[in-house]
């Protein structure tokens, strides 16, 4: 006996579903959703010494990670997990963690750690001005 028209048009509405759900998980872009995860015009982040040395620091409003390997050397990453562009949630010492679907980022080279993501966090430009840390282009 063929199936009635409404269960196999629920049938199709879940399966349309379903894949909209695959497709919002899609690692394809390699930056997930995150339509600018690097600052596109430099971006002031604040002292430099909230930044200690060997340890970084989360801006999140930025969308910025900085590590300080050393007195007066900055490297700093986008904050957006390249998994699905959600932002870093928070590190513990110099592992980035995303709360979406639970990639880690070493801070201190960019790289993921711990998947979905396998894809590296951009690099973002610091540079020092005074005594405060700017970040993005030209900075």
């Amino acid at each position: 006996m063929p199936a009635p028209r409404r269960t196999v048009l629920k049938g199709a509405a879940l399966v349309g579903a379903a894949g909209l759900g695959v497709a919002a998980c899609s690692t394809e872009s390699k930056l997930g959703h995150a339509q600018t995860p690097t600052p596109t015009a430099p971006e002031p982040l604040g002292a430099a010494s909230e930044v200690p040395v060997g340890g970084a620091k989360l801006y999140r409003e930025q969308r910025v990670i900085v590590y300080c390997p050393a007195k007066g050397e900055y490297k700093g990453f986008s904050a957006q997990c390249t998994h699905a562009g959600c932002l870093l949630e928070k590190l513990e010492g110099t592992i980035g963690d995303c709360p979406c679907h639970g990639s880690r980022f070493d801070v201190t080279t960019g790289e993921a750690v711990h998947g979905p993501a396998t894809v590296p966090l951009p690099k973002v430009p610091v540079t020092l001005e005074g005594d405060n840390l700017v970040a993005g282009p030209e900075a």
